[in-house]
């Protein structure tokens, strides 16, 4: 039986972000794109989302490479938790490969990966697999599609695009070379989906620099601008409208710095001379003088922008009268975050400027028209949209019927459902490991769904810790029950609701310790008395942990930490009194001892005056090691023979 071309989506697909594409043929695998995603707002203490790798490293030694369609994060995120466990080699346009850099240097994991930089045009074989470059626009320097050749056809992964016919730099999305494949025949078309409900095209990048052109001009005062860190293009026009009206250029934020330093060492940032400035450096400047490129454009908690809102960044501060310019679009979900930033700027006196005021922002993912071209240049066999929500995907799915597409020919699928292609076939067949992962702090997926839900209760109704002593043989309760509440009620305000609680709890306790029990079943007796009395109270429901003391058990404890404790001092104190009983024996000893050198000292002058004649014949006496004598005492010597 012949083999099948297998395409499976570890994510990007029914969510935005995350993207990662596995092709597999036979006993060879390449991975397209590894990227991270950012939390919800229900994952509370979620730093980021990556793909579930399991399939992977199972696999791993079928990877053949890794390849990168552009530098952004929901595309190259990921990369250093893969690399963890997983040895391929990575393969990457210049600037794609300086951000990745960046990301295996702060991992640690430079010296142990194999980095390789590709051009535009050039080809890879990957095994059984040949993948070539392909020039796209993004908003990002360096994006490329793929054409993927394959035992059983070609298939073109877009990666994120648009076509833009007056770019920054980089020229235009290379559609001839898209239509040479469409007439060799491509087997699969899978394609960015992202703008596919907007219709029209998306406008070029271009536009945006007019709009900083008027806000610059004749403006008197301080200028911050905030975007997209990995925006080089942005940047660039940003650095250009500045260095026309003759001000300083100061950067804030990690992952800015980082892309400025990356982007100018490759040339893809032409920065005038004189133009940058350290961020201390500032404060002498005229305010006319200064314009300020920070992160935070989606209102990030720790981003630059955020801290100098809220008064919390160590250089920079709001002064009244500065313009604020946010050059970014609000990703869904981030809305909150960014008028937070927002309303606190408004407070301190600044003026705001966003995409509702002109055009400072412009997608870098192609509308309904710009969709309409790549399909009717490629036309595909078969069709398999990618990178957006569930609704993103069904619209996608019908511009391409509206496009003379079989609806037979098209898959919409979801992450870790497995695609099966043949020369004239498409179909969906079994499944592998998929989801998300979460990386809080230094954990990776050690926080799992138990976890956040637990985290959202304690975030909704708070906790509840019930301690109550008891004694088991007699079935009484001795001590309690006593109530602490975190993030439930105030105490103080709260006193008749909890000593009602309290009474609750005791009564339902005295009844079940009249039965044969256990403390299982004790601690279920308290939760199942208190969560429906607080709920009728208060209509929250709080997270109740019952602590029960066996009172007897634990004297029997007190008392055994008590009995050890003395015959812990009773050693001691007989260690002591040998010591001090052994003392006089050694005391006694040695008294005998300088008794008996006295008495030899004492009569040896006899003995050498009554022979002194006739001295006698001595052995030679062992030699003695020297005795160390201070200075002083030389000294003393010394007078005294003298």
């Amino acid at each position: 039986m012949a083999e099948k071309l297998k395409i499976i989506s570890l994510g990007g697909l029914n969510e935005i972000g995350k993207n990662l594409t596995v092709y597999e043929y036979g006993g060879d695998i390449i991975v397209v794109d590894v990227g991270m995603g950012f939390p919800d707002d229900d994952m509370y203490g979620i730093d980021v989302v990556i793909p579930d790798f399991t399939y992977l490293i199972k696999n791993q030694d079928k990877i053949r490479g890794i390849f990168l369609t552009h530098g952004h994060e929901d595309h190259i995120g990921s990369i250093p938790y893969l690399l963890r466990s997983v040895n391929a080699p990575i393969y990457a346009t210049r600037m794609t490969a300086g951000l990745v850099k960046l990301k295996l240097e702060e991992h640690r994991l430079l010296d142990k990966t194999k980095l390789i930089t590709c051009e535009a045009g050039e080809v890879v074989k990957a095994g059984k697999f040949s993948v070539e470059f392909i020039h796209v626009n993004h908003s990002i320097a360096d994006a490329v599609a793929f054409a993927i050749k394959t035992p059983v056809g070609t298939c073109i992964h877009t990666g994120d695009f648009k076509i833009d016919s007056t770019p920054i730099q980089g020229g235009m999305i290379d559609l001839a070379r898209l239509g040479e494949l469409g007439k060799k025949g491509v087997l699969a078309l899978l394609c960015d989906s992202t703008n596919v409900e907007r219709p029209g095209y998306t406008k070029s990048e271009r536009c945006v620099g007019a709009s900083f052109d008027a806000l610059f001009r004749n403006c008197e005062s301080r200028i911050i601008v905030t975007t997209f860190a990995s925006n080089v293009d942005r940047i660039q026009q940003v650095i250009s409208v500045a260095a026309k009206y003759g001000r300083k250029v100061a950067v804030t934020g990690r992952s800015m710095e980082n892309a400025l330093r990356v982007s100018t060492e490759l040339g893809y940032m032409n920065v005038p001379e004189g133009t940058l400035v350290d961020l201390n450096h500032i404060k002498g400047l005229p305010k006319n003088k200064i314009c300020i490129i920070t992160t935070g454009s989606q209102g990030e908690t720790m981003s630059a922008l955020t801290r100098i809102a809220f008064s919390t960044h160590r250089q920079v501060d709001i002064q009244a009268g500065d313009r604020v310019i946010i050059s970014a679009s609000a990703i869904p979900g981030n809305e909150n975050s960014i008028g937070n930033v927002v309303n606190e700027l408004y407070r301190k006196g600044a003026e705001v400027v966003n995409e509702r005021v002109g055009e400072l922002h412009v997608s870098g993912h192609a509308c309904q028209d710009e969709l309409r071209i790549i399909h009717a240049l490629i036309k595909p066999k078969f069709f398999i949209p990618l990178h957006g929500e569930q609704r993103h995907l069904k619209v996608h799915a019908k511009l391409a019927q509206e496009m003379g597409m079989d609806p037979r020919h098209i898959v919409i699928s979801d992450i870790g459902k497995v695609i099966e292609l043949t020369s004239n076939s498409i179909k969906l067949n079994g499944t592998v490991p998929a989801g998300k992962v979460f990386v809080d702090g230094y954990g990776v997926g050690d926080v799992g769904s138990v976890v956040l839900r637990d985290r959202k209760h304690l975030a909704e109704d708070g906790l509840i810790v019930v301690v109550a002593t008891i004694d088991a043989s007699t079935g009484q309760v001795v001590s309690g029950p006593d109530i602490v509440s975190r993030g439930f009620v105030f105490i103080k305000d709260s006193q008749s609701l909890l000593r009602e609680a309290e009474n609750i709890v005791y009564h339902a306790l005295k009844e079940k310790m009249a039965q044969r029990t256990t403390f299982g079943e004790l601690k279920n007796c308290v939760r199942s008395t208190l969560e429906p009395f607080l709920y009728n109270k208060t209509h929250r429901n709080p997270i109740v942990i019952p602590v029960i003391i066996n009172s007897k058990s634990t004297m029997a404890q007190i008392e055994a930490m008590r009995s050890q404790r003395q015959a812990n001092k009773n050693r001691s104190a007989e260690k002591d009194g040998a010591k001090k009983s052994a003392e006089p024996k050694k005391k006694a000893t040695a008294q005998k001892t300088n008794a008996r050198g006295t008495t030899a000292r004492k009569s040896a002058p006899k003995q050498s005056a009554s022979k002194q004649d006739a001295p006698k014949k001595s052995a030679p006496a062992k030699p003695k090691a020297p005795r160390r004598t201070s200075a002083k005492t030389t000294r003393t010597k010394k007078s005294e023979e003298a």
